[in-house]
């Protein structure tokens, strides 16, 4: 594959939108320590994703995949964070890649099981900085078109659009019941994270699902599961659990789908 046929998969549009997010949010920060974990995780994720591959023998294959996690772990934690932290997030995120798997595929987002492992374990800071949430508001268009190139790419559209929906009516419902922090959310930096997360993340393809049907369950699923955990408890997690729920789901599907049917008068199986 040339580099130009590259550029036209999912995986190129995501890549492309991730290096642009990581240069704004630098300059318009004047914070470049970003793009030095940017290095930092691509480099360990990739190294990681390879050595992997080879161990396991399979086919030689360009890590994008892993350049992928990298640069989304490096846009999603704190630029404050130290190099190692960095590191030790991208290698959890590449392992669960390899080691948590079903049918050859990843079963949980490799990036969400890292940065949630990192909260747990290192008590990361998370600030979502490449979403654009510290710099000025009009700078989400970039954002925006980033996640629609990438969204239709992959044709996860009502996946989005089901996560979103559901996960601001809820929220807009728990402000006006006074429940926890939910108002918080629906401001910035909150609703940048969001963005990115649902434009970048939730539409994953290897972890979750291709039909339409199957999408809207996918997302709702996640966005019930997200805020009501960010409503009642709070914190950094909210949206990772969501979405290792939704993978769950994912992986559940075909097993109900192979499940025993009964008809009138007909066992199926």
């Amino acid at each position: 594959m040339t580099a130009n046929q590259w550029m036209k998969t999912p995986k190129g549009y995501v890549v492309v939108s991730m290096v642009a997010f990581l240069l704004i949010a630098s300059i318009g920060s004047l914070d470049f320590s970003g793009i030095y974990n940017g290095i930092i995780a691509v480099v360990v994720s990739s190294a990681v994703d390879i050595l992997c591959s080879r161990i396991a023998k399979k086919k030689r294959m360009m890590p994008d995949g892993a350049v992928i996690t990298g640069l989304i772990i490096a846009l999603v934690l704190s630029t404050t964070s130290s190099w190692y932290i960095v590191a030790a997030t991208s290698i959890i995120a590449i392992l669960s890649k390899h080691l948590l798997v079903h049918k050859k595929k990843p079963i949980f987002n490799p990036a969400a099981f890292g940065l949630l492992l990192s909260i747990l374990f290192f008590r990361t800071g998370q600030s979502w900085w490449g979403a654009f949430g510290d710099i000025p508001t009009w700078t989400v268009v970039f954002l925006l078109i980033g996640g629609y190139m990438v969204t239709n790419r992959v044709n996860k559209f009502p996946q989005v659009f089901s996560f979103l929906g559901t996960y601001f009516i809820l929220l807009f419902i728990m402000g006006i019941i006074d429940v926890g922090d939910a108002t918080d959310a629906l401001r910035s930096p909150f609703i940048n994270a969001c963005l990115f997360f649902a434009l970048f993340m939730l539409t994953d393809p290897p972890t979750s699902p291709a039909k339409y049907k199957e999408q809207v369950i996918f997302g709702t699923l996640s966005a019930i599961v997200g805020a009501v955990i960010y409503g009642i408890f709070g914190g950094l997690m909210y949206l990772f659990i969501g979405l290792l729920i939704g993978n769950l789901y994912h992986l559940l599907v075909p097993k109900l789908r192979n499940a025993t049917i009964i008809k009138p008068g007909r066992l199926i199986k």
